[in-house]
């Protein structure tokens, strides 16, 4: 049995993760974290964030589930790394210095970080690069839809489409179109919407050569990402320290 810690546990990724874990066998929530006014969360007393180091220490997790924000999702990097506890994150949005945070703390601890954690974008990178090495010079737009109260635009998951796209192809990045902007060589369109309760949905479209081939992922239930988030966390409980993706997870 993995034991886990859930921050951002009251956000709509934290309170599934907790509901989804309650109905396995090879984790068990410790503890839940949230800077909120809710004392409960699935049923789960909520910590302040600055009880961290406490958590840790008292619980002795085997891994962190982190889905909160870039300020906090680099706190808790620094405190793992110190307490040598291994961190999952699925937060989005950082800057380049946070991002530097995070492989810094790697060096001592597990870390693992993903846009993503259903397997199907997996499965979609893949098919991406594969359809961008076959389809030179076709025009590509990415178009990703997502609840309205998603804060980070476009989201981690197209970024991370794009650079899929960028392992195979030069490209310049054009956010939206506005009156007389014709397309020009060598662009991606990227196209970012946000309306009611869209739990993801990522569609690429090649276009060229009269033909139209579109790779679309769309997740029905927040508990796909869930369940591959707490696969993460079983799967990097005792590893060595280091810097990991979902891809690892999924590839072994």
């Amino acid at each position: 049995m993995i034991r886990v810690g859930v921050t951002g546990a009251a956000g709509r990724m934290g309170r599934t993760i907790i509901e989804t874990a309650g109905d396995r066998e090879d984790v068990t929530v410790v503890f839940a974290v949230d800077a909120t006014d809710d004392e409960t969360v699935a049923g789960m007393p909520v910590h302040e964030p600055e009880d961290i180091a406490t958590l840790l220490a008292t619980h002795e997790p085997d891994a962190i589930v982190d889905f909160s924000v870039p300020e906090a999702t680099v706190a808790l990097a620094d405190a793992c790394a110190e307490a040598g506890v291994p961190l999952v994150t699925g937060t989005t949005g950082f800057e380049d210095d946070q991002l530097d945070a995070l492989e810094a703390a790697s060096e001592d601890v597990a870390v693992l970080k993903a846009a993503n954690f259903a397997r199907g974008i997996q499965a979609l990178l893949a098919t991406v690069r594969a359809a961008a090495e076959a389809l030179p010079g076709y025009d590509v737009e990415l178009t990703e839809t997502h609840h309205n109260g998603k804060q980070d635009a476009p989201s981690g998951t197209a970024n991370t489409l794009l650079d899929a796209l960028a392992e195979e192809r030069d490209f310049e990045e054009t956010y939206g179109r506005e009156g007389m902007q014709p397309r020009e060589d060598g662009e991606v369109g990227v196209h970012v919407r946000r309306a009611g309760d869209v739990r993801g949905e990522h569609e690429i479209l090649f276009a060229g050569n009269d033909e139209v081939v579109t790779l679309t992922h769309r997740a029905e239930d927040r508990g796909v990402f869930a369940a591959g988030a707490l696969d993460a966390a079983v799967w990097i409980a005792g590893r060595d320290h280091g810097f990991y993706t979902f891809g690892d997870v999924i590839e072994g």
